[in-house]
């Protein structure tokens, strides 16, 4: 179980913290909003010698596919 700080020392989280997280990262998926911490992961992943795009870049990019059609994949 993770803790997070707060003024008054370590609280530890709820143990559904977790779930409710990836629970909003599917949610993102299925609704097509960016999720930066995903791509940093494959980023890492798979082109570990690839400099990732910053989170504006990142935005701008998925935004660009999005409405323009042009959401290739790369893997």
């Amino acid at each position: 179980m993770r803790a997070a700080r707060t003024d008054a020392g370590v609280v530890p989280r709820a143990p559904h913290s977790r779930f409710v997280a990836r629970a909003l990262s599917a949610l993102r998926t299925i609704v097509g909003a960016p999720d930066y911490a995903r791509y940093l992961a494959h980023q890492h992943a798979k082109h570990p010698n690839a400099t990732p795009l910053s989170r504006e870049e990142f935005a701008r990019e998925r935004e660009r596919a999005r409405y323009e059609g042009t959401g290739s994949r790369c893997c």
